[in-house]
C-alpha cells in the first residue's frame, strides 16, 4: 500500500493525459433504518439536504460528471432537494445495502467516458472538498486506486480507475460497497492523508445526528 501527501504541485497528471476525467458518484440510497426510517440524503446539515452537501464537496473538488444515486425516498429526496448539473439513478435494490448502489453507479458512467470515478458516501458530512481535491489529484491511470487516509486509517472518498470498474462492480455485494475489492488489492492503493482537512465521521444513529449543524 502507497502512502503520499498530494499537493496542487502534482496537478492532474497522468498517463497520456494532463487533465483526467474524474467522475463523481454520490452514494445517497441508504434509508436511516437506525435513525427512524429518515432518508440520509434529506438529513439536513447547515440548512440543505445532506446529499446537496455531498454534490457540491464534489464538485468544489473537481469531479465531473457527476452522478447521484438514490434509493430509498427517491422521489421525495428529488422534489426536497436541488440536483441540478447532477444525473440521478434510482437503486430500487437499496435495501440490500451499499454493493448495489455502487453497481449501479458504476454503471451508469459507463457511457461517460471518464477516467476514474471517486465516490463518496451521502452520511459523511465531515468530507468536504479539500479531501475529494487531495484524493483526485492521486490518479495516475485508468487503473489507479486510491482513498482518502486518516491517521493511516483508508475511509472515504476514494477513487477508482476506469479499468477497474468492472472487477469492482462484481465484488460489490450487500453492505461492503468496494471493501472487499480494495482489500485485495491493498498493495495498488494509494493512501491520501486527509485527516487535516476533513472528519471521516458518520451518520448513522439518533446519537450522531449531533454532529449535524
Amino acid at each position: 500500500m502507497v502512502t503520499e501527501t498530494t499537493t496542487s504541485a502534482d496537478h492532474d497528471r497522468a498517463a497520456g493525459t494532463e487533465n483526467p476525467k474524474v467522475a463523481g458518484v454520490v452514494l445517497a440510497a441508504g434509508g436511516g433504518r437506525r435513525l427512524g426510517g429518515r432518508p440520509k440524503a434529506l438529513l439536513r446539515h447547515r440548512g440543505r439536504p445532506l446529499v446537496e452537501h455531498a454534490v457540491r464537496s464534489l464538485r468544489n473538488g473537481g469531479c465531473g460528471p457527476l452522478h447521484v444515486v438514490l434509493g430509498a425516498s427517491a422521489d421525495e429526496v428529488r422534489a426536497r432537494t436541488d440536483l441540478r448539473g447532477c444525473a440521478v439513478s434510482v437503486n430500487p435494490a437499496w435495501e440490500e445495502g451499499m454493493g448495489s448502489s455502487l453497481r449501479l453507479g458504476l454503471a451508469a458512467l459507463s457511457a461517460a467516458d471518464a477516467d476514474a470515478a471517486l465516490v463518496l458516501l451521502v452520511d459523511q458530512p465531515g468530507i468536504g472538498a479539500e479531501a475529494v481535491a487531495r484524493v483526485r489529484l492521486a490518479y495516475r491511470s485508468r487503473t489507479s486506486l486510491a482513498a482518502a487516509s486518516y491517521d493511516g486509517e483508508r475511509g472515504h472518498p476514494v477513487l477508482f480507475g476506469s479499468d477497474r470498474w468492472r472487477d469492482i462492480a462484481a465484488a460489490a455485494v450487500g453492505d461492503r460497497g468496494a471493501r472487499t475489492y480494495l482489500r485485495e488489492h491493498r498493495d495498488a492503493v494509494t493512501l491520501v492523508e486527509c485527516g487535516d482537512v476533513a472528519e471521516a465521521y458518520d451518520i448513522d444513529t439518533e446519537a450522531d445526528l449531533g454532529r449535524l449543524e
